[in-house]
């Protein structure tokens, strides 16, 4: 169930997708997921990147895309990090786990979430990153469910977030 409202960024430099992550970390609880969505090269992963720095972990945070899955140790709780780019069919997330791994006890972010909009969580944030013939990437957020919906409002109440809402 989606709440209705839906805020937008635009992002400049890589400094700024790290304060916009920066912002959202400590926010997470365990059971949080964030969908990611946008084109190869858009900031997904750098995204990611933003918010383990954020909750601590100091490991080099790299983009699943042929492992599917990466799980990070950080001091509150995991981060699951999956890219689902390279599967084929929702069946597929049943082979990888996936299910059990966005129920269990850590943060988890799917990005190319979008090849399954069927499978999505009814509790989570929609997240869509686009990018300019300028390098200027948009990042859109939207929330689903009564999780999503507080989380999105807290996030958005950050100033360090910089959102504006969309007319």
């Amino acid at each position: 169930m989606e709440n209705g409202f839906e805020y937008e960024r635009a992002v400049r430099s890589a400094s700024v997708m790290d304060e916009l992550a920066a912002a959202l970390a400590p926010l997470l609880r365990p059971g949080d997921i964030v969908m990611l969505n946008g084109d190869l090269g858009a900031g997904k992963t750098r995204f990611v990147q933003g918010v383990a720095r954020a909750l601590g972990i100091r490991e080099d945070v790299t983009s699943p895309t042929f492992t599917i899955l990466i799980s990070y140790e950080a001091p509150a709780f995991p981060l699951n990090h999956f890219d689902l780019y390279r599967l084929d069919g929702p069946e597929e997330l049943d082979d990888i786990g996936y299910w059990d791994v966005i129920e269990g006890g850590g943060a988890t972010f799917v990005e190319w979430a979008d090849k399954f909009p069927g499978e999505y969580p009814e509790d989570c944030l929609e997240m869509h990153v686009s990018v300019d013939d300028g390098g200027v990437r948009t990042v859109r957020v939207r929330a689903r469910g009564e999780r999503g919906s507080e989380l999105l409002a807290q996030w958005a109440a950050d100033e360090r977030a910089g959102w504006n809402r969309p007319a």
